[in-house]
């Protein structure tokens, strides 16, 4: 399947510049073009010589010129052809595939540090994939059909990363079995339900919070329970935490925000009001989207808002 097929399809929805199907490309989980400058111009180039597009320069005031792109009867009857074409197979291409293949050649220690590696990175294609989904970026929706089409891809998608991940989890529990028991334990949370809302409190890990990747696994782990709103108390955070030249509070902060995590942390105010933590503490209270408390209760309460 060439580009053009692709651009014919986002054109036969709108007109569209060239940096409006850049951004589509880069925004899509399953257009899997680059999207470069180069591609789409060139894409362009050759179906408005084959009348499948046509293109207006659009004069403005305050901004440079721009033209739009717009698909003509030709480029439909083409779209339309390709559409009732006969589907090609789905392929399977997966890097980690051909890795594990040979892996064992790693002790056990390196191989589950591989397959924990990979369970990462597939967690957080599975996080972007919800937020695209939530977001609705590039979505027609000029009918009921239509919406539910897009709505299929998106779990298409989705289903396929879960499948991954519970394929990983599989693939370690046969691998080493004990150390998955071990793995589990690792992460101490309970899913609090109170008058149909729903949140999940995270009490303490055997190794506290250090990464950015620890708080995308807590993203995930709230995706998993479809909650949005997270409690962590102060048992499950690393000392870095508190330390404001690490940045880790900030990144992580950062992170809940981009992804929608509603997150209310239970700290000691002996630790909240010590030094220049307590101005970042001072700061974040002021937001709803990450507030320290010292009580559970109070964080609760603001949570359920």
């Amino acid at each position: 399947m060439s580009i053009q097929l692709a651009i014919l399809g986002i054109l036969s929805w709108k007109s569209s510049t060239g940096y409006d199907l850049k951004k589509i490309f880069e925004d899509s989980s399953f257009m899997y073009w680059s999207g470069n400058n180069n591609q789409i111009y060139k894409a362009l180039m050759n179906m408005e010589t084959e009348d499948f597009v046509a293109s207006e320069v659009v004069h403005q005031d305050n901004s440079p010129s721009k033209k739009i792109y717009t698909i003509t009867e030709d480029g439909l009857k083409e779209l339309k052809k390709w559409l009732m074409s006969s589907p090609e197979a789905p392929e399977i291409k997966k890097t980690f595939l051909v890795q594990l293949a040979w892996s064992d050649l790693l002790s056990n220690q390196e191989l589950s540090e591989a397959l924990s590696k990979y369970e990462s990175e597939v967690r957080l294609q599975l996080i972007m994939q919800n937020e695209k989904y939530r977001r609705a970026l590039h979505t027609p929706n000029r009918s009921t059909r239509e919406s539910l089409i897009w709505e299929m891809i998106s779990e298409n998608i989705t289903s396929t990363y879960n499948n991954e991940l519970n394929w990983v989890r599989e693939t370690r529990r046969k691998l080493f079995e004990n150390e998955v028991v071990e793995e589990e334990e690792k992460m101490n949370y309970q899913i609090r339900e109170i008058e149909s809302k729903k949140y999940i409190e995270f009490i303490s890990a055997t190794e506290p919070l250090s990464t950015e990747n620890d708080a995308l696994d807590l993203v995930a782990l709230c995706w998993e329970h479809e909650t949005t709103a997270l409690m962590i108390h102060y048992t499950a955070l690393s000392e870095d935490f508190f330390k404001l030249k690490t940045k880790l509070a900030g990144d992580m902060i950062q992170k809940f925000t981009n992804y929608g995590i509603k997150v209310a942390a239970i700290i000691p105010q002996e630790t909240s009001q010590k030094g220049r933590f307590k101005e970042m503490a001072t700061e974040t209270n002021k937001g709803n989207h990450f507030r320290l408390y010292v009580s559970k209760e109070e964080a609760e309460e603001w949570l359920l808002k």
